[in-house]
């Protein structure tokens, strides 16, 4: 695993052996995640999504504490998927980051609490299965506009994005920053130390 330019954002860029029966890979181990991370991902639900070509799904976050980290791969086809720091006061607040996903490279990607996720299906069929440290709740979700210019997120051009009546709906990062719907940089700091057993 290898950290992003957002911390408390990782990729795993797994070896992938091969035979002429197919690929055997381990997408997840806990040891390395933690000698990466300095933490365990504590395993609270598991979800998949299937989605047509050019859907949006994002920019999702929850309250922290104790929000949700998502550890998320592309098991068939191929998504773009983003990793948006919300946390106001980060040094790095309003930056996005993308990684393409998909069925051949397995590549992952961890997403600590208190950070925005979101991606578009570059293909048609395309299965996201992530690992979440908190089960869903929905009085605690909220979302961002993934076309919000304010945030910038490049999306691949030539595909109409497809949202969701309830994310064509959602703020822009400054209309939610005004009106205290974001995570604050500080309590992730504190959320992120106690499950690291208080090492920074």
């Amino acid at each position: 695993m290898r950290p992003l330019g957002i911390d408390g954002a990782w990729v795993l860029e797994p070896k992938i052996p091969a035979d002429s029966r197919g690929v055997f890979l381990e997408w997840f181990r806990g040891a390395e995640f933690r000698e990466a991370t300095g933490q365990d991902l504590g395993l609270a639900q598991a979800n998949c999504s299937v989605s047509a070509a050019g859907v949006v799904r994002g920019i999702h976050y929850a309250d922290v504490p104790p929000s949700q980290a998502k550890y998320v791969t592309c098991v068939t086809g191929a998504v773009l998927d983003v990793v948006v720091d919300i946390r106001v006061g980060s040094p790095t607040f309003g930056r996005w980051e993308a990684v393409r996903l998909d069925d051949e490279s397995r590549h992952a990607v961890y997403i600590a609490e208190g950070l925005g996720h979101a991606f578009m299906a570059l293909t048609d069929g395309a299965a996201v299965v992530y690992l979440c440290s908190a089960a869903y709740a929905p009085e605690r979700e909220h979302g961002l506009d993934p076309l919000d210019p304010g945030i910038g997120i490049d999306w691949p051009a030539g595909t109409t994005p497809l949202l969701s009546p309830k994310d064509e709906a959602a703020p822009g990062l400054s209309e939610a920053a005004d009106a205290g719907l974001l995570p604050r940089y500080e309590d992730c700091l504190a959320l992120y130390a106690s499950l690291r057993g208080g090492r920074p």
